[in-house]
């Protein structure tokens, strides 16, 4: 039995975003084949058995990854999907004009090697203003932000190559439409889709496609 399991932000935890309450771990384990006939044979569940594990939790900042690993238990086949770094953009650090996005890699780091899963497929953060600047709502000059936003990615990037997969979903989401979008910047039901999208081909360029 392959276990997936979820940690970090709304990117994974967005199904209370869409009347069918479904996020990218649900649909990656078992599709919703009357939404998506597009993934119809192609989730997880369809190679083999396997268990999603959701541990992922809305709005949270690299601080809070360690509560989501409490009283974890890993048996058997397994790998995590995280996506972390938004809030803590939104929280200050697109702004930052010092240390506070090297100390958000120092302790993500520290928790990536601490937690007992691999591979570890680790999510860019995504543009909702799909790198336009008249769409500019976060207060901050956008050069800037944008700098920092860069910084946030490139530093994600490192730390997958160290313990996983990276999965581009900055650069997918460039591509997207608006309607992936509910409340400015989190997943719609097709936010969602397309999240799984970029997860599900990393996790089939790696092997676990077919639970190898």
């Amino acid at each position: 039995m392959l276990t997936v399991y979820t940690f970090g932000d709304s990117i994974l935890d967005c199904g209370h975003y869409n009347m069918h309450l479904v996020d990218p771990g649900r649909l990656l384990v078992a599709n919703n084949d009357e939404l998506f006939p597009e993934f119809q044979g192609r989730d997880l569940s369809s190679k083999g058995p396997t268990q999603l594990e959701h541990r992922a939790y809305d709005g949270s900042i690299v601080e809070d990854l360690p509560e989501q690993v409490e009283n974890l238990e890993v048996e058997g086949p397994s790998l995590a999907l995280l996506t972390i770094g938004g809030n803590d953009l939104l929280s200050g650090l697109i702004d930052d004009r010092g240390p506070g996005i090297a100390e958000f890699t120092r302790k993500l780091d520290a928790f990536l090697e601490a937690l007992p899963i691999r591979p570890v497929l680790i999510g860019t953060i995504y543009d909702p203003t799909f790198g336009n600047d008249a769409l500019n709502v976060f207060g901050v000059d956008p050069a800037w932000g944008r700098e920092n936003h860069r910084r946030m990615n490139a530093a994600l990037a490192e730390l997958a190559q160290k313990y996983g997969v990276l999965v581009d979903l900055h650069k997918h989401f460039l591509r997207g439409e608006p309607d992936w979008f509910v409340r400015t910047i989190e997943p719609s039901l097709i936010g969602a889709s397309e999240v799984r999208r970029c997860f599900l081909e990393a996790i089939n360029a790696c092997g676990y496609g077919g639970h190898d």
